[in-house]
């Protein structure tokens, strides 16, 4: 496994990740014992990196990569925590708190459902319009100072955020959507993290199961109220067929390879720099495995190329999330930018 260093004064993680989000119910059932597996298959197979927030399942994707980590050097992972995002017990999304005292209260549940005395990177979820960028970052800080949490990561949040953000306290990554169907990052967002030395921790690189090569209609049909992708507009009505034509195009590209398409989409991620570590959210083996062996592709400039004229940049149909998930999104504010 290849590994990178998150910004200057980052971890060594893999260049690949674990996001551990779907173990939790986000993308419909998941089975607890194969969920567990997987992560100790991908601590085996080298990923070091697993990503989770303490509003996943309300607190079940802690616990459960807590148990699966139980028995483990504590050094075997690098753990990515996202807080800050406020649930319901129906599982209703409800703002987002992320003044000091809840940055601090957050992280306290976050550590004894961990099982652990330290978080690597913690990081708020959404940019809270409530509270200054400065005075969270600031609590983190004094959590790093206390020595409970060793770095500090960023999440959806645009460049001026990223900025003031960094002017604070040194931030090693910024987790945010990027794949072949989100490249919105590349304007304004992707140039400034460069700039200031912050890596991209990228997630959705196979935009929640559209270019895994696996999805369809008739499964879009199925989804149950609880999947995020039955409210998702790319999967709903003309988006999801527009969208279905752009991954029969890379699936094209991929048999060319001999690689299926949810490979070549991980490896154009991975070909965008060594400073974009891919979030993979594979809640079974062979997906993981599936997911590992995109690290033998090599991208030469012609398979790039034909990337780029099958998936050309803002070709995708439909927003990423639904309109109310959107406008909590700094990322995605005009004014967002540098």
């Amino acid at each position: 496994m290849f590994t990178t260093r998150l910004g200057s004064t980052g971890p060594l993680v893999s260049r690949i990740g674990l996001g551990c989000m779907g173990m939790s119910g986000m993308y419909g059932p998941a089975d607890r014992a194969e969920s567990i597996a997987t992560i100790h298959a991908a601590l085996d197979g080298g990923i070091n990196l697993l990503d989770t927030g303490d509003f996943y399942g309300m607190g079940h994707n802690e616990l459960l990569i807590g148990q699966a980590l139980r028995g483990r050097p504590r050094e075997d992972a690098v753990i990515s925590v996202k807080f800050g995002a406020q649930r319901g017990p129906d599982g209703a999304w409800l703002g987002y708190d992320a003044r000091p005292q809840a940055v601090k209260t957050a992280l306290a549940y976050t550590l004894n459902r961990l099982g652990t005395d330290y978080i690597d990177i913690y990081r708020p979820a959404r940019l809270d319009p409530n509270v200054p960028v400065e005075e969270t970052v600031g609590a983190i800080a004094d959590m790093v100072q206390a020595g409970y949490v060793r770095h500090i990561g960023l999440s959806e949040v645009g460049a001026s955020t990223i900025r003031r953000a960094a002017a604070t306290h040194p931030i090693v990554d910024l987790q945010i959507e990027y794949s072949l169907l989100s490249r919105g990052i590349e304007a304004e967002i992707l140039p400034t993290c460069r700039e200031l030395d912050i890596d991209v921790t990228a997630y959705g690189v196979l935009s929640r199961g559209l270019l895994s090569g696996q999805w369809s209609r008739e499964r879009s049909e199925k989804a149950e109220p609880g999947d995020f992708r039955s409210r998702s507009p790319r999967f709903s009505g003309e988006n999801l067929e527009h969208n279905l034509t752009l991954v029969e195009a890379l699936r094209t590209l991929a048999d060319e390879r001999g690689a299926s398409v949810a490979q070549i989409a991980i490896a154009w991620a991975l070909s965008r720099g060594e400073d974009i570590v891919p979030l993979i959210g594979a809640r079974r083996r062979d997906r993981l495995d599936e997911a590992l062996k995109a690290l033998e592709i090599r991208l030469g400039a012609e398979d790039l190329a034909a990337i780029e004229a099958a998936i050309p940049p803002g070709s995708a149909a439909g927003d990423r999330y639904d309109a109310h998930a959107m406008a909590a999104l700094d990322s995605e504010r005009r004014d967002a930018s540098a």
